[in-house]
C-alpha cells in the first residue's frame, strides 16, 4: 500500500513537471537559445539601440508610476473591505477584482471612449491642450487598472488574520488613527503589501492588451518593451525580437525570485 501511494506521488509530479515544462521551460528555454544563438555581442546591440533603450526605460516610468499608486489605493481599498464598516462592500468587492475579469483590450477601447477626441471627455481636453490618449497619461491608466487588485488582495486576508485587537489597544492608549495605522497596522501587513508590490511590478511591465490600444504605437514615444517585441516580430526582425524577449524573461526572472525570497513572511 505504501509503495502504491509512493509510486502514486512520484508519477503526478513527473506529470507536474512535464505540464510545467511543456508549457513554461520548453518555451522559455527556445526563446533564450534563439536570443543567443549569434553571440552576446549582437544580443547587446540589440538591446541598446535607441527604440529599445527608449522602450526600456518608458516601461520602467509607467511601472515607477504605476506601483505606488496602485499600492496607495490597494491598502486604502483593503483596510476599507477588512475593517471598514460600510454598505454595498460586495459591489466593492467585485470592481476590484474587475481587470481580472475583463479583457484588457476592452479596458484600452472604455478608456479610448472616455478620454478619446469623440469621447466623453475628449472635446475638452482638446480645448485645454492635455493629451491622455496616445500619450503617457493614457498608459499609466490603462496599467494602473489591470494591476489594481494586487496590493488589494494581498492585504485583505493579512487584516483579517491579524484581526483589530492591536489596533483598539493602541486607540486606547490614545493612539491617533495615523499613529495607529503607521507603527500598528503597516508593520502587522508589511509582508502582504511587498508581496502585492511584487505581483504589480511583474503586471505593470508586462502590460500589453491594454496598452497597445491607448499607446498608438508610436515609435519613440510611446513604445514599451512588450510593444516593442511585437514590432520587431511583425517586421520579421526575429533576432532583435528574441532579445528584447528576453529581458522581459530576465525581469520575470528577477520577479519570481523576489516572490521566492518574500515567501518566509508566512512564518511571522
Amino acid at each position: 500500500m505504501l509503495e502504491q501511494s509512493r509510486s502514486t506521488r512520484i508519477t503526478l509530479r513527473c506529470v507536474a513537471l512535464a505540464y510545467l515544462a511543456l508549457l513554461l521551460g520548453i518555451p522559455v528555454g527556445l526563446v533564450l537559445y534563439r536570443t543567443f544563438e549569434h553571440g552576446v555581442g549582437a544580443v547587446w546591440d540589440s538591446v541598446t539601440t535607441p527604440a529599445a533603450i527608449h522602450a526600456f526605460s518608458l516601461t520602467l516610468e509607467i511601472a515607477a508610476i504605476a506601483v505606488p499608486l496602485n499600492t496607495v489605493l490597494g491598502i486604502l481599498t483593503a483596510l476599507v473591505l477588512v475593517r471598514g464598516r460600510i454598505r454595498g462592500k460586495a459591489i466593492l468587492e467585485a470592481i476590484v477584482d474587475l481587470p481580472f475579469a475583463i479583457s484588457p483590450v476592452v479596458v484600452g477601447l472604455a478608456l479610448i471612449l472616455v478620454y478619446g477626441r469623440i469621447g466623453w471627455f475628449g472635446p475638452w481636453l482638446a480645448d485645454h491642450g492635455i493629451a491622455i490618449i496616445f500619450s503617457l497619461p493614457g498608459m499609466v491608466l490603462a496599467t494602473v487598472f489591470v494591476s489594481l487588485p494586487f496590493v488589494a488582495r494581498e492585504v485583505s486576508p493579512v487584516l483579517r488574520e491579524i484581526g483589530d485587537e492591536q489596533e483598539q489597544a493602541a486607540a486606547t492608549l490614545g493612539a491617533s488613527s495615523w499613529q495607529t495605522f503607521w507603527r500598528v497596522t503597516l508593520p502587522a501587513i508589511r509582508w502582504g503589501v511587498a508581496y502585492g508590490v511584487v505581483l504589480t511590478v511583474a503586471r505593470c511591465i508586462g502590460e500589453f492588451g491594454a496598452v497597445s490600444v491607448v499607446s498608438g504605437k508610436i515609435a519613440g514615444q510611446t513604445e514599451t518593451l512588450t510593444l516593442l517585441v511585437e514590432k520587431r516580430f511583425t517586421n520579421f526582425d526575429l533576432a532583435g525580437a528574441y532579445a528584447a524577449s528576453a529581458l522581459l524573461a530576465i525581469i520575470a526572472l528577477a520577479t519570481l525570485l523576489a516572490m521566492t525570497r518574500l515567501n518566509p513572511r508566512k512564518d511571522h
